[in-house]
């Protein structure tokens, strides 16, 4: 047995200040720790009820816990998940942590109580709420602020686009084609950068979440051969999809994203040659591939080459095809999902990039693919179709009102969802809604679109004009009846989506 002087020492070297109370709750013992945690010697509160080393709110509640534990005594945290105060000298209350344990003395049960001052700790994991809270508002803050630039931002440059798609349909513009060509890339190479800024923006914010599920290669494959074959004829080159019969898992607008950055790429750096877009299927992963034939990056330069604004073999201050952004919104997109993306260069000869998607083992129809656009010639004529077109903006408005009367379309126009409603009562025929994501009062296109669906029925087609990656507008997207174009959408990409879901024979006819 341990002599009661060794035991002693003990109890006034630990670093806790320790009461020792017997079974009516008065205190035997204290160490010289207490003295510092409550201004009392350890001599002064011999004798004193423990009750006394409390605030007085909590006496008659602690006089009920000590009784239960007396009923049943064994090594264990007083309060557990309870806030506990104790009470000093001077009457200024602290926070406290205490352990209790019994402690046989001869025939009796002592309760031994370490009681800790945790004011400091308190404190500080206060001040990391505060912290996470404002950071939490200045996300909030950040999310709300890109929403509403991704809106503005694209407004003009939507107008713009429309309006020029408008003009080169009136009669006098062949002898423009020139300037409407220029001032078409002029607007394609606003809305790119816009489009690149508002990516990386979002990304760093955290306003970007992955929606992940299961998908086939081929329905991808086939949106970026459409999308890139002229491009790539346009300069020259040649354009390869190879077929692809694998099913991978992630998020799949986010993949597109990838992919059409490391094409478009690809496209700006090869001067001849071709562009090839495969996959390998690898164990439980599908390899997909982007190799051009294009200038190579230096072996020295590849750790550069997802840095912002750096690109290759482009000197400063002279006309950009792009801005070096692309790998960078690429890089950030591949962490977001947790992939991997692989570079092989050899200058002069080409580049390959190489992204790891986990296969999928869910099955899925083998006819699902993602609807594209149809070319301006292989779009249907025009008979007598009606059109309502929803956006708050004026400028926008008037400028899509202008395009789609150019093509023969009737249009009604509204600014809100009630407006809509308006032009929608007595049985006013409506062939296709075309309606924008942000609209006035806080008030949202898919609003307009569930409103009008229930008037005009439920196989209403519908165009979202959005800027927006709300989950809401992601969840839209799997609905056959709605197509969803992102802000600034091209004259001919617009046209082409009304002349598809009006040359569906599930259209509404009225």
């Amino acid at each position: 047995m341990m002599p009661p002087q060794l035991v002693q020492s003990a109890l006034e070297s630990a670093p806790d200040a320790i009461v020792i109370t017997d079974a009516a709750g008065s205190i035997v013992f204290a160490n010289r720790q207490v003295a510092a945690l409550f201004g009392y010697s350890s001599d002064e509160i011999i004798g004193w009820a423990v009750e006394r080393l409390l605030p007085e709110r909590f006496r008659a509640r602690h006089l009920t816990h000590r009784q239960a534990y007396a009923d049943n005594p064994r090594r264990r945290p007083m309060g557990a998940g309870l806030e506990l105060y104790a009470l000093h000298q001077d009457g200024s209350e602290f926070p406290v942590e205490i352990s209790l344990s019994p402690v046989l003395d001869e025939d009796r049960v002592l309760v031994a109580a370490a009681i800790r001052d945790v004011t400091d700790r308190k404190r500080i994991e206060a001040e990391l709420v505060a912290a996470r809270e404002t950071a939490d508002r200045a996300n909030l803050a950040k999310s709300r602020f890109l929403a509403t630039a991704s809106h503005d931002l694209r407004q003009p440059l939507q107008t713009l686009s429309l309006l020029s798609g408008t003009l080169r349909r009136l009669p006098a513009a062949a002898a423009l084609s020139d300037a409407f060509a220029q001032q078409e890339q002029a607007i394609g190479a606003m809305s790119r950068l816009v489009n690149a800024l508002l990516d990386i923006s979002k990304l760093e914010a955290g306003a970007i979440k992955p929606e992940v599920s299961d998908f086939t290669v081929a329905a991808l494959f086939e949106e970026l051969r459409r999308e890139f074959a002229c491009v790539a004829v346009d300069k020259g080159l040649e354009l390869h999809v190879e077929p692809c019969a694998d099913r991978v898992r992630s998020d799949p607008s986010l993949v597109e994203q990838i992919l059409r950055n490391l094409l478009s790429n690809a496209i700006k750096y090869t001067r001849q040659g071709m562009i090839l877009l495969r996959c390998l299927r690898q164990a439980a992963t599908v390899r997909v591939e982007v190799l051009d034939t294009g200038i190579g990056i230096p072996a020295d330069q590849i750790p550069f080459i997802y840095d912002e604004f750096y690109q290759i073999a482009v000197p400063p201050n002279v006309t950009r095809e792009g801005y070096g952004l692309g790998l960078s919104i690429v890089s950030r997109l591949v962490k977001l999902l947790g992939l991997s993306l692989e570079v092989r260069s050899e200058l002069g000869r080409g580049s390959s990039f190489s992204l790891q998607l986990p296969a999928s083992g869910a099955q899925i129809p083998a006819d699902e693919s993602r609807s594209g656009a149809a070319s301006a010639a292989e779009r249907p004529k025009v008979a007598s179709r009606r059109l309502l077109l929803v956006d708050d903006d004026a400028g926008v408005r008037r400028a899509m009102l202008m395009l789609l009367a150019a093509e023969g379309y009737e249009v009604a126009t509204a600014e809100s969802r009630a407006e809509a409603l308006l032009k929608a009562q007595g049985g006013a025929r409506i062939d296709l809604l075309i309606a924008d994501y942000h609209l006035g009062g806080g008030a949202t296109g898919l609003e307009v679109i569930e409103s009008l669906r229930d008037r005009c029925g439920p196989q209403l087609k519908s165009i979202l004009l959005s800027g927006d990656t709300s989950m809401a507008v992601k969840e839209l997207q799997r609905d056959a009846r709605l197509r969803v174009a992102s802000k600034p959408v091209h004259a001919e990409q617009l046209l082409a989506l009304v002349a598809e879901l009006l040359a569906d024979p599930g259209a509404p006819r009225g």
